[in-house]
């Protein structure tokens, strides 16, 4: 080796790279000798471009390596890099040959220790806080007697079974579980889907809105509980409209969707036991309030009833007070009838007066007769004559009118039968002639209809649209069942 340098510095025969070959050679010697390597070191200069890749630095006190991570791979990693972050980067090493650079390319992130998840963990809650996710004003009261409860979770862990069990003993609901995965790079996308699917179902649907949310998980570490502290998990709690219980883990276990959540159960079974009340301690409590309705109801009537009976006892005497009324209606009535009598026959006297100094009805209506007489006598010529010439004017106005109408309908009649004849012209058999058909009548002057009834020799007349000509039937007609003479090649006779 010492001999190439020598050489090379002595202008020996090897070759020159040129910058591209060399920076090629350096990239394959990197790939192939550092095909797959873990980097622990903390996250500085994070940033997620247009396209989606993910570009950052991971560096300690010593040095600083450049990391970039793809789109494609970038949507599956289970942690998100934010700066001050330390996690642990596996992937290849390679080169950057436009800056002379060499970088990881990063498929998969972890954070390196619990200290930095709680560093983390502490840095997202302070922020999520600030934009009010967790103010007490947003939480909502729990439904006492929900209808169809909706459970996040496994379906094939305890946490369900437990669930299902406490609902049972203390009051069964419909239960509608939406299946997620509670652990593992894809929980909290599940998660947080879930929650806002059921935010989605309406009443009406084959399965219906739920009136209150669990979201449950059973115990474990920081890292097996950490879907539950992602941001888009804490968002889609606070977004919720169904209220929604938290039950992560054992009692000691905090996760920031317990923060998010309008109630937090320390465990599974103690969410199930918030949902519903007791069913055996309902009935009891309806039972002895109704007890204390019936007990008060009859107190009261009995209250009510004494109270009656004392008012009753300081009214007067009903007959009493009837006696006096009854007398001076009596009285009233005697009065009111001698009142009348006297009064109609008061009325009757002076009806009397008046009609004897009406005079006789028969002599008033003969001096009418004899008036209306003396009046028609000088009015009867008069009055004919007026008579007539009315007469004479309402028969003109007839007659004008009954002319009107005559000239009206016979040109209506006329237009009718113009019209009726066009139809008819229509429907002529002429009409059918100009179109080159030929009208057949036999020696009676017969329409012939069909050609059985032609014999040779017989006359007949055909009909052209501009005339007749007489023929002869000349070969037996077309249509005949018997054998017709003809030549060897069995040709038809003519017809005419």
């Amino acid at each position: 080796m010492n001999e190439q340098v020598k050489e090379s510095s002595d202008g020996g025969n090897i070759p020159a790279y040129s910058v591209g070959e060399l920076s090629a050679a350096l990239k394959r010697a990197i790939e192939e000798n550092y095909g797959w390597v873990r980097v622990r070191g903390e996250v500085s200069g994070f940033k997620r471009a247009a396209s989606g890749h993910l570009y950052f630095s991971l560096k300690d006190d010593k040095a600083v390596l450049d990391a970039v991570c793809w789109r494609g791979t970038a949507g599956r990693l289970g942690l998100q890099p934010e700066d001050g972050l330390e996690i642990i980067a596996g992937g290849k090493l390679t080169t950057y040959a436009q800056r002379s650079r060499y970088q990881i390319v990063v498929e998969s992130l972890e954070v390196a220790g619990e200290g930095a998840l709680l560093k983390l963990l502490e840095e997202r809650r302070r922020k999520l806080a600030a934009e009010g996710l967790f103010d007490e004003t947003r939480k909502r009261e729990l439904p006492y007697l929900p209808g169809v409860i909706g459970v996040v979770t496994s379906p094939s862990g305890a946490v369900i079974r437990d669930i299902l069990h406490r609902l049972s003993e203390r009051f069964p609901r419909r239960v509608v579980v939406w299946p997620v995965l509670v652990q593992g790079e894809k929980a909290a996308f599940e998660v947080a889907s879930a929650i806002r699917g059921f935010n989605s179902l309406s009443h009406a649907g084959v399965a219906p809105r739920p009136d209150i949310l669990i979201v449950a998980r059973g115990g474990g570490s920081l890292e097996d509980l950490w879907a539950f502290n992602e941001e888009e998990v804490v968002r889609a709690a606070a977004e919720s409209e169904i209220p929604l219980i938290s039950a992560i883990g054992h009692e000691t276990d905090t996760t920031l969707i317990d923060l998010a959540a309008d109630r937090r159960a320390p465990t599974p079974t103690a969410a199930a036991e918030m949902a519903v009340p007791v069913r055996a301690d309902l009935i009891d409590e309806v039972m002895d309030r109704e007890r204390r309705l019936v007990s008060a109801t009859a107190r009261l009537l009995a209250e009510r009833r004494n109270y009656l009976a004392g008012l009753g006892r300081g009214l007067p005497d009903a007959a009493y007070l009837l006696g006096a009324a009854a007398q001076r209606l009596d009285d009233w009535s005697e009065r009111l009838t001698n009142s009348a009598c006297a009064s109609l026959r008061t009325r009757y006297d002076h009806v009397t007066k008046l009609g004897y100094q009406l005079p006789r009805p028969r002599e008033a209506l003969a001096e009418k007769q004899r008036g209306l007489a003396r009046a028609a006598a000088g009015l009867q010529p008069r009055a004919l004559d007026i008579h007539i010439r009315e007469s004479v004017r309402h028969s003109s106005a007839i007659g004008e009118r009954a002319s009107r109408a005559l000239r009206q309908r016979l040109i209506r009649e006329t237009e009718h039968v113009a019209a009726l004849n066009r139809l008819l012209d229509s429907f002529s058999y002429e009409r059918v002639l100009e179109r080159g058909f030929v009208l057949a009548r036999d020696e009676k002057s017969r329409p012939v209809t069909s050609v059985s009834a032609l014999k040779v020799g017989v006359e007949v007349t055909l009909r052209f649209h501009d005339g007749e000509a007489a023929a002869v039937t000349v070969g037996r007609p077309t249509g005949s069942k018997k054998s017709t003479p003809g030549g060897e090649d069995g040709e038809q006779g003519s017809l005419l």
